[in-house]
């Protein structure tokens, strides 16, 4: 089960390794908590940002151009002296799958299947914007962060 336990500013140890604004890195969940510690400690992770890379996507729900704002960007160098450079968002595992059909169609079904298109034109154009770059677009859930709630 998703819990968005807290939400706060994280204080950036490493500061020449974040890209942005260190005054102002605020995380909306312990999932992010969790990976921005991550990227803050991990000596791979180059550099990083949160909500630095902004991504204009069409939602399917009123066809109008909106702003995504990607969770984070990271710059890494992996075992090989690679340098890799990857957007990350953060999400529960269930909001990247379709959510299931009811008997009825509740209200909150269909806020669940808005959302749904909106992620997936925010991840296409993520995907899109990777692409064109050489970089890599990942949705981390629960699951990549190690997180268990007993399921």
């Amino acid at each position: 089960m998703y819990k968005e336990t807290y939400k706060g500013r994280y204080r950036i140890e490493n500061i020449k390794k974040y890209k942005g604004d260190i005054s102002d890195v605020i995380y909306r969940s312990s999932w992010e908590l969790k990976f921005m510690r991550w990227c803050d400690s991990n000596p791979s992770v180059l550099e990083w940002g949160s909500e630095t890379v902004i991504i204009p996507y069409r939602s399917p729900v009123d066809n109008n151009v909106h702003r995504y704002f990607v969770d984070f960007y990271i710059k890494i160098q992996d075992k090989d002296k690679k340098i890799l450079k990857y957007l990350i968002e953060i999400k529960p595992e269930k909001f990247t799958k379709p959510p299931p059909i009811p008997q009825k169609q509740t209200k909150r079904f269909i806020q669940e299947v808005f959302n749904y298109g909106i992620n997936q034109s925010k991840w296409k154009a993520a995907t899109s914007f990777c692409d064109d770059r050489g970089w890599k677009f990942l949705v981390l859930t629960e699951r990549d962060l190690g997180i268990n709630y007993g399921n």
